[in-house]
């Protein structure tokens, strides 16, 4: 398709999800660096391409999320230039997804963690004017140069911002976050052409649920420059319920919901190997909680990352149905989300194995885990969180 497509922006508030239909982020590529220095192989991925992302299309995703880090790519001494090289190659990933028609979202990642060097968007800092100019300074430089980009390129405005210590929000520095994503709207309609009714993504605290919903200090930011005849902002969120399954690394909970406890009753498993909140009934309501608060009023919502690790390795003599129980987790995840017009976007970290998150091999280009593909792809295509599962899974 042609990348500098001018056409009428098609996508509504009411049909941007179904448009989007189920997502895949490609991982640990252009948010990896060492020492500060962003470098989109360092950790272990080879380079993306356009023979990754038509596997990704093949296999039924309809949108590609692109976490960046630029740290050392932004020269603060010449007014924050970010390297041409850098935003250059983002660019040409850009342009993949294009070639498949499909939506791609892009951030600024990696630079809000805590743990990195050279990290700057940090809500906590004293500096708040310096690391404001900054933002607004990278924000105008990437969409000036992707400003004739149709409505296919989405830009979030960053990731999992906070104070990097996991406690509720504090007020004052949640005021901060607030202000980013206000500097990130108005940069952004600034530029013009396509950029003054292109969607864009913002979110909360840490991107949590609880803390976009609840009574926090949230504010969704004004967006005067749009120039659309409706709103086009849409909320980013995160899920990755219950932690000690998802993300946890270790051999105590690997299984999870229904299906979990009915494999831990079936092979006499400890009551500990199943987790113990975060069940179904916890999903269905965290996502009902966001289309009561958001999409019911218009504001689309999208799940930027969920998942679970590979924790086969915690009783090797089932694996095969701990494997069944990722399946059903994320199906029934990307699934529900379809149910309340939310657009769920997998965390694939290409690793495959011991606690990988991968669904491709990205050098052979091949499916790895193609049980959990095809329980997300039909979960959302079908609206039915069990619709990728085998009959013999599905609840009585």
């Amino acid at each position: 398709m042609d990348t500098t497509d001018n056409r009428i922006f098609t996508a509504s508030s009411a049909d941007i999800a179904e448009k989007m239909g189920v997502g895949w982020n490609c991982g640990n590529t252009f948010e990896a660096n060492i020492g500060g220095i962003p470098d989109e192989t360092v950790w272990g991925n080879p380079k993306a391409s356009q023979e990754m992302i038509d596997a990704v299309a093949d296999a039924g995703f309809n949108t590609v999320r692109i976490p960046i880090t630029y740290l050392s790519k932004i020269d603060d001494d010449n007014d924050y230039r970010i390297d041409r090289e850098w935003l250059e190659r983002i660019a040409e990933v850009v342009d993949y997804c294009y070639k498949r028609d499909m939506f791609v979202i892009i951030n600024i990642h990696g630079d809000a963690y805590h743990t990195i060097k050279g990290g700057w968007l940090f809500c906590d800092e004293e500096n708040q004017d310096g690391i404001k100019k900054k933002f607004g300074a990278v924000w105008k430089q990437v969409a000036e140069r992707f400003a004739d980009r149709d409505e296919h390129l989405i830009f979030e405005s960053m990731n999992e911002v906070f104070d990097g210590i996991y406690h509720d929000p504090v007020p004052e520095y949640y005021v901060n976050i607030n202000e980013y994503n206000r500097i990130f709207v108005d940069t952004v309609r600034d530029c013009g052409k396509n950029n003054t009714h292109r969607w864009l993504m913002v979110c909360g605290w840490n991107t949590n649920i609880d803390y976009t919903c609840g009574d926090y200090g949230f504010c969704f930011p004004e967006d005067k420059g749009n120039t659309a005849n409706e709103g086009r902002l849409i909320l980013s969120v995160h899920f990755y319920d219950p932690w000690d399954y998802c993300g946890e690394e270790g051999k105590d909970v690997f299984l999870w919901g229904e299906k979990g406890q009915g494999i831990s009753e079936e092979y006499g498993l400890s009551p500990d190997s199943v987790a113990n909140w975060g069940d179904e009934n916890h999903l269905q309501f965290q996502f009902a909680k966001l289309k009561k608060k958001y999409i019911d009023k218009g504001i689309p919502v999208v799940l930027g990352e969920f998942g679970c690790i590979d924790k086969g390795i915690a009783n090797e003599a089932i694996a095969g149905k701990i494997e069944e129980n990722r399946a059903y987790y994320n199906g029934y995840v990307a699934g529900t989300a379809a149910i309340n017009g939310i657009t769920p976007i997998y965390w694939d970290n290409g690793y495959n194995g011991r606690y990988g998150l991968a669904l491709f091999d990205r050098r052979k280009l091949v499916q790895t885990q193609p049980a959990i593909i095809e329980a997300i792809v039909k979960g959302v295509k079908n609206k039915d969180p069990m619709a990728g599962l085998c009959i013999s899974n599905k609840k009585n």
